[in-house]
């Protein structure tokens, strides 16, 4: 029996299953190609502004609806399925990029096009995240979801390896003239080929059993809603990894994501290649970290909260040490160190919460870690804009600091312990 087990969690065995074969390979094409978009996005906005304040806003604006609508997106991905739900969206955003592509190629683009853009693509990923991380254990069972997890996140590692270094060669070769921008229209537009394959992908799936909504809740959709944050706010354990996880969000997407770009803009003559090469390494680490999740020995419940957190607390020396860093190859390091803390702690923690949660909750619990986890990006991205154009050292070196210094106290404290039994 034993035997059976360990072969039926290998990441081979679970490529058997044909639906979630299909969700590997497509997603795999689709964030692929958001890296070309994640990297093309800010370098357009500084291309057209020079600001890293618009940088700022424009993230920002996406995060908006993503975090109003988030709550709601979980309860539909209940009550419609994940499957559905991602398909839509991911219609949605190929429409999107698309057209993004067609405005920057015909030299049409302008900046309130970035603002209102960002803001539908804020609105639709509020549906397709907790559609995204709800559907794997509908797809799988409990004891394959380990390696399913690896597999689906370690490919999004790879991808975010591979992206952005490609993302940012081909900008830096074709945009070589002041006003080019022919490799970043090419990077939105292959963004948009790759929903494509995720939309077919999705598509074929063989669904007979199971690819309806779960019952519907008393109160419509904010029925759904209000049951949902019932059910985290009962569970000793889920109301205390909420408070974490939205305070690690504010000291460290916002400075990453704004500050990496502005970095390598103004401090290193590499420019987009050295861009481009961080956020790699950053990728590439985060595969690292994900495979070492596979295969390290698995943390029991009492030690789960304060071994992942103090993981997690390397991010934030990480940041420091990237804004001390006079080269390129410095901060690439410390990204490659970032991205281990990032693969390993996520993958061990989403594996946890995916055997935990009742499935008739998944949406609606997976959407309030979306929401803990980037809900609050669009206060970070803009706080961090405007805190950069004072001082970009001091912004990274102290969210860094204030990141280690919160999740090294919270690991070790009597109530993390308790909250994993």
């Amino acid at each position: 029996m034993t035997d059976i087990l360990s072969l039926e969690q290998k990441p081979a065995h679970v490529l058997r299953n044909h639906n979630f074969r299909l969700l590997w390979i497509g997603e795999g094409i689709s964030l692929l190609g958001d890296q070309f978009y994640l990297i093309a996005l800010p370098w357009l906005v500084l291309s057209l502004t020079g600001n890293p304040l618009a940088v700022g806003t424009v993230l920002a604006m996406a995060g908006i609806p993503r975090a109003l609508f988030m709550l709601v997106g979980g309860a539909l991905t209940d009550r419609f399925t994940p499957r559905k739900l991602m398909i839509n969206s991911n219609l949605a955003r190929m429409i999107l990029t698309g057209l993004l592509a067609a405005l920057v190629m015909a030299n049409l683009i302008q900046l309130w096009m970035l603002y209102v853009s960002a803001l539908l693509f804020g609105f639709v990923d509020a549906f397709f995240f907790p559609a995204q991380t709800s559907i794997v254990p509908k797809l799988l069972d409990k004891n394959q979801l380990q390696a399913g997890n690896a597999l689906i996140h370690g490919t999004a590692q790879l991808s975010l390896f591979v992206g952005p270094l490609a993302a940012g060669a081909a900008i830096s070769q074709l945009d070589r003239g002041a006003h080019s921008t022919t490799g970043i229209a090419l990077s939105f537009a292959l963004d948009s080929l790759s929903f494509v394959a995720s939309i077919a992908a999705l598509s074929l799936m063989r669904i007979h059993n199971g690819d309806t909504g779960a019952a519907k809740a008393p109160g419509g959709v904010l029925g759904s809603i209000r049951a949902g944050l019932s059910y985290v706010w009962h569970d000793p354990t889920l109301r205390i990894v909420f408070p974490i996880t939205m305070g690690l969000n504010i000291l460290i997407n916002g400075p990453f994501a704004v500050g990496i770009p502005v970095i390598s803009r103004t401090r290193f003559p590499e420019g987009a290649a050295a861009f481009g090469l961080i956020m790699s390494l950053f990728g590439g680490g985060a595969l690292t970290g994900t495979l070492l999740a596979g295969v390290l020995p698995k943390l029991s419940k009492k030690w789960l909260g304060t071994v992942s957190l103090s993981v997690i607390s390397l991010m934030g020396v990480g940041l420091a040490v990237i804004g001390l860093s006079s080269t390129m190859y410095v901060a690439a390091v410390s990204a490659l160190v970032m991205g281990i803390a990032n693969g390993y702690a996520n993958i061990n923690l989403i594996t946890w919460l995916q055997q935990k949660v009742a499935p008739e909750m998944t949406g609606r619990v997976m959407s309030l870690v979306m929401f803990a986890a980037i809900g609050l990006n669009p206060i970070s991205t803009a706080l961090a804009g405007a805190l950069i154009g004072l001082n970009l050292t001091v912004l990274l070196v102290c969210a860094g600091l204030l990141m280690t210094a919160f999740t090294l106290s919270a690991a070790f404290s009597p109530a993390v312990r308790a909250g994993m039994e």
